[in-house]
């Protein structure tokens, strides 16, 4: 069942929590050991979970937004008393001592947390490889990657091992996998939803956002996990409507942007579905319009040298001091930070680390990082010009299908360039949400991506929704 379905059947006594939650424990014991999605499942916990929200019931009391829902959990959230690694043997016994602003929407809102859910290490890759679990696989082709960073959570929704699963966006790491998967991911407006208990990447960029079956269950829980909160000071304070509820209006009339200027060497069997996805629009009264986004290209490269930047300063807290892993015995104190942090990081943390510092360095400062936040004003400038003229843009979501496993680490750079699409969101400050839009290459999918100006998820999710209705007549 969807998560519409689990909560309307629970609340009209067709079924209970405790029954929803025991199925989804036993599809992830079936699938689980070959996808390798969830990393630990929290079964005597949630079971305990469900039983009080059937006992909430019994007495006649009102259930919450996601009664009974099963929600799995990335690596990268903090769940008080639960285990926190990202994927890192860094933090490979951390141990979390509060809970995410998110997660506790999810519980305060009757959903019952069920595991956490495998990455790539600190959220920094795009096959969900780089991870000290070990990769996970695409349910749809087991030779193939989920995509990443988010991949556990894109694989045990594709693979019904939970209706709803919480991921983490910094430069398309919901939207990529998901694409890859076959199912709904949303990259929400920086600060739409809190921040906090989520271990920081790229802290001017980083969201959390819903990953789900369809278009509905990912805008119930995106209502549930968004809004302001006072724990995160970069939160927005305007209340808004949930968007849940615009999502059967009319999209008749509403402009749709079709970029112009970075469409070189796309796949042809993306490009196929991409051009059936925009006459699904225009069939149902859509217009398209051409746009130019002169600077968009670019978004990547500013991508990867800003996002390193954050990165090498985040990260630097992990100094085997104050918590985490430690080196074995030491010399001294510069031994200590050395050791630690060449023994505790992976090869694709420790990369962009070191793109970081080089980055920052006082030879290279003005050259890279400057000029790269020239560019992203540059490419903002883009979309706010855009808007002006359209509702939405749209966009395939991945220039590719799911690569085979292993081909990531065999061509980094073209690994990086592979988030043409979703980048530019993120350093636009866009949201944005992929959808999928038929089949490509050799059967798998392929997704579209719905682009909104910022803070406009209500025109997003609406015309996803009227598209995902359409296609799927």
């Amino acid at each position: 069942m969807t998560a519409s379905e689990i909560v309307k059947n629970i609340k009209e006594g067709k079924t209970t929590a405790l029954a929803a939650a025991e199925n989804a424990f036993r599809i992830i014991k079936e699938k689980n050991p070959q996808i390798n999605a969830f990393i630990e499942i929290f079964e005597d916990a949630a079971l305990a979970r469900a039983k009080e929200i059937d006992a909430k019931k019994a007495a006649g009391k009102k259930l919450g937004r996601l009664a009974g829902v099963p929600v799995g959990i990335k690596d990268n959230m903090l769940y008080s008393g639960h285990l926190a690694t990202c994927a890192s043997k860094m933090l490979a016994n951390h141990k979390a001592v509060y809970t995410a602003t998110a997660i506790q929407r999810i519980i305060d809102e009757d959903g019952i947390i069920v595991g956490r859910l495998n990455m790539d290490e600190f959220a920094m890759g795009s096959s969900t490889e780089n991870s000290i679990y070990g990769a996970t696989k695409n349910p749809l082709d087991q030779t193939r990657v989920a995509g990443g960073s988010s991949g556990g959570s894109a694989a045990a929704v594709c693979a019904g091992m939970v209706p709803l699963a919480l991921g983490s966006d910094t430069g398309g790491s919901i939207r990529q996998p998901a694409s890859f998967c076959g199912v709904v991911g949303v990259k929400p407006t920086h600060g739409r939803v809190s921040r906090y208990g989520l271990v920081a990447f790229g802290s001017s960029v980083d969201q959390i956002g819903p990953i789900a079956a369809n278009v509905e269950d990912a805008a119930l829980l995106f209502d549930v996990i968004s809004g302001a909160d006072a724990k995160d000071s970069t939160s927005n304070q305007t209340k808004f409507e949930d968007v849940s509820k615009n999502l059967n209006k009319s999209i008749a009339g509403l402009k749709v942007g079709i970029p112009t200027d970075f469409f070189e060497n796309l796949d042809p069997e993306i490009k196929k579905t991409f051009d059936n996805a925009k006459n699904v629009l225009k069939n149902l009264g859509a217009q398209p319009v051409d746009i130019p986004l002169p600077f968009a290209k670019y978004s990547s490269p500013c991508y990867y040298i800003l996002m390193s930047a954050e990165a090498s300063s985040n990260l630097s807290r992990f100094d085997g001091l104050r918590y985490g892993y430690q080196t074995a015995n030491p010399a001294d104190l510069d031994e200590v930070y050395a050791k630690t942090r060449m023994e505790g990081f992976g090869p694709e943390v420790k990369r962009r680390i070191m793109i970081g510092h080089y980055v920052l360095s006082k030879e290279r400062y003005e050259a890279t990082c400057v000029k790269a936040r020239q560019v992203r004003t540059l490419i903002r400038k883009n979309f706010e010009d855009a808007f002006k003229k359209v509702d939405i843009i749209l966009t395939p979501t991945s220039p590719t299908v799911a690569a085979k496993l292993g081909k990531a680490a065999e061509d980094q750079v073209t690994t990086y360039l592979a988030d043409l699409f979703t980048c530019p969101g993120n350093m636009a400050n866009l949201c944005g949400v992929s959808v999928p839009c038929g089949n490509a290459a050799e059967g798998l999918p392929a997704g579209v991506q719905f682009y909104a100006d910022s803070d406009r998820e209500d025109i997003m999710f609406n015309a996803a929704y009227a598209y995902e209705r359409a296609a799927n007549k």
